[in-house]
């Protein structure tokens, strides 16, 4: 099973934003997906349920009485969506439970201070792993071309992280959102910016 955390312990960066997406991706290539969250909001499963049926199918947990939630037999690839402030022993847990991490970032110094101590972290895991994949930052809302692109590559440098992707600011992904949708089911006339943006960290996540 192939399976990837999407975390950052500031709130507001953009996590639901990639979780969604890239359950949705996997799905259309037709892989056995589970989209989960372990926020106590559980937003991804209230997201689900507005999905329009026919699209191709996202699942969540399977949750019984007296029993740990769990993904559906057949899953292929898991995409865990995860709250602000995850950090501790639960962030200890998860990672446990997960091949890759993939950390949405926006390029303002306040996002950059409060990710610092998490990525160093993620690094610290990674070096016991002996992974040289198992940690990607996603740029979002912002221009690749900007300064403040520049800045974040500066920052991430210093760790050996490279950006993977930049995702744009746009309505795309918030007016998809509003009808269980993801940007690769809108049409190509108002998203192929986006599909484009997206390649370098789909086919990171095709190579898990």
């Amino acid at each position: 099973m192939h399976s990837f955390l999407i975390a950052n312990p500031k709130g507001g960066c953009g996590k639901s934003t990639l979780a969604t997406n890239l359950a949705g991706w996997f799905a259309r290539q037709g892989r056995a997906v589970m989209l989960g969250d372990i926020d106590r909001q559980q937003s991804a499963r209230e997201w689900l349920k507005i999905r329009p049926p026919g699209l191709p199918r996202i699942a969540t947990w399977e949750i019984e009485a007296d029993r740990p939630a769990r993904p559906p037999k057949e899953t292929t690839h898991v995409v865990l969506d995860t709250p602000a402030g995850l950090h501790g022993k639960k962030l200890a847990q998860v990672l446990k439970l997960v091949n890759r991490v993939i950390v949405p970032l926006q390029p303002s110094i306040f996002d950059i201070l409060a990710t610092q101590h998490f990525l160093d972290l993620l690094l610290e895991e990674k070096e016991i792993r002996k992974q040289h994949a198992f940690v990607a930052v996603v740029g979002m809302r912002v221009d690749a071309r900007t300064r403040a692109a520049g800045e974040l590559e500066r920052f991430l440098a210093g760790r050996g992280l490279p950006v993977l992707a930049y995702l744009r600011d746009t309505q795309n992904y918030v007016q998809a959102a509003a009808h269980g949708l993801t940007i690769f089911e809108m049409p190509a006339s108002r998203a192929a910016q986006d599909w484009e943006q997206w390649q370098p960290l789909t086919a990171w996540a095709e190579s898990a």
